[in-house]
């Protein structure tokens, strides 16, 4: 649709109401409902929201080291751009309107604090360069039984997976499940969510999703979409997913992984691909992974952005903590899937599914471009076992460390701004002290419902 056809359909909808929603700096959606007048007027003029999402943290706690916005600055309104293209109806809301925007009208926090403006001129950066980026992001969660209110007034305690046991690609417990497995499959199609494939993966109540994949900004906005469109559809069956990336240390972490691949600025041609070399992968993807693999120990607090994202990056998880890449190999931190011109593409495994789907994305754009413009080399292909491959260097093991990292590094400035920089640093500061040793279930408590 176009803009007009956009409005006239707002204009001649049923309802009175428009949804919409602002990523914060978690990827997690902050909305309202307006009036279809209030939406209409401020297609043209913006709209104004207020700047504490970018001054408080996932459970509404307002950062005392944020010098955008705080108690020193009254938490003012920021400027929003509402974006059209991102018009949905919702299926579980009686179609009700909606529409995702960002802050990339108003300078100030387009370029600190906006995820969705960072990861928007990085996609313009890409096509400067003549890329096309097309990016997807899979998903693991547990599903559990209950509502947020009786597993919280539960204390966490003998928290029941809607399956027992461990049981990938099952067959009959998608069919113990059937009535929430089809809604997710057809309500997420209907609100332009569509899905590559979903099945349970290892684990009690664990299921796994793929994206079909996009431009990048609009895969990211599906992302998002995505882990919140799931959250509401499990209400509707007294369930809660969680998409934390270690819920329980004895059980399996959840993935967030990235494909990706880059075409020519016409989107016909994979530039991954390469007929002539003997693993069809061009010299683009190669500097392409190697620009990745240089960047990562530098930013991965966007890659793993919370002190419970190391606990699925400590081993075993199928999320390595080694540089390493190989060629189709699930055991390394960038697993290369060459093959025909359509399906080139390469699969960043490092991203648990508690990720700002934005971030991400810009973070492993970014680091792949410079491995482009570098013209970085690919070392060798790990064979066998990445976990034991520790020849290349290993992530830091901390969000303290990680973060340290990235607050001094020139190449995170380089890629993001100082601006940027220097405010998810101090976020990433802040959840650090967030960390609670004398409470043995203060990650569940913080991450389990919201993140």
């Amino acid at each position: 649709m176009n803009k007009a056809e956009i409005l006239y359909k707002i204009q001649n909808s049923e309802t009175k109401k428009v949804k919409i929603a602002f990523s914060d700096i978690d990827g997690i959606l902050r909305g309202k409902y307006i009036h279809r007048d209030k939406f209409l007027s401020s297609v043209e003029n913006g709209i104004g929201f207020c700047d504490v999402i970018f001054g408080w943290d996932c459970n509404d706690k307002c950062y005392d080291n944020s010098e955008i916005t705080g108690w020193h600055s009254g938490y003012p309104d920021a400027k929003a751009h509402i974006d059209l293209s991102t018009f949905r109806e919702i299926p579980w809301e009686k179609n009700i309107p909606f529409f995702l925007g960002d802050f990339s009208n108003d300078p100030q926090y387009a370029k600190a604090v906006c995820s969705r403006s960072l990861l928007k001129r990085i996609a313009d950066q890409s096509r400067a360069m003549g890329f096309t980026p097309i990016f997807s992001q899979e998903f693991e969660w547990f599903n559990f039984k209950g509502t947020p209110g009786e597993i919280s007034a539960g204390n966490f305690d003998e928290l029941t997976p809607i399956t027992p046991g461990m049981f990938g690609y099952s067959l009959i417990r998608t069919s113990l499940n059937q009535d929430y497995f089809h809604e997710l499959f057809d309500l997420l199609e209907q609100f332009n969510i569509p899905l590559e494939g979903m099945h349970t993966e290892t684990g009690p109540g664990v299921m796994e999703a793929t994206v079909i994949h996009d431009e990048v900004v609009s895969a990211a906005d599906k992302a998002l979409l995505f882990k919140t469109s799931v959250k509401e559809i499990a209400y509707r069956h007294n369930f809660v997913a969680t998409f934390m990336a270690k819920w329980n240390l004895k059980l399996p972490g959840s993935g967030g992984h990235l494909h990706q691949s880059l075409w020519d600025p016409e989107n016909k041609n994979n530039l991954f691909f390469a007929a002539n070399d003997p693993h069809k992968m061009s010299e683009t993807m190669k500097q392409y992974i190697a620009g990745q693999l240089y960047c990562l120990p530098d930013i991965l607090p966007m890659f793993a952005p919370n002190p419970n994202s190391y606990r699925r990056l400590s081993g075993g998880d199928w999320a390595p903590s080694t540089l390493t890449w190989g060629i189709d190999n699930r055991t390394t931190s960038i697993r290369a899937i060459p093959g025909a011109p359509q399906s080139t593409r390469i699969e960043t495994r490092v991203p648990g599914a508690d990720t700002n789907a934005y971030l991400v994305m810009a973070a492993a754009l970014a680091s792949g471009l410079y491995g482009i413009k570098k013209q970085l080399k690919l070392g060798e292909a790990t064979t066998g076992n990445g976990y034991q491959n520790k020849g290349g260097g290993e992530l830091p093991a901390t969000l303290e460390e990680a973060t340290k990292k990235m607050a001094g590094s020139e190449i995170a400035t380089e890629l993001f701004g100082h601006e940027f920089v220097k405010h998810f640093t101090a976020t990433r500061e802040w959840e650090c002290r967030q960390i609670d040793k004398n409470d043995p279930k203060w990650e569940l408590r913080r991450y389990f419902e919201i993140i």
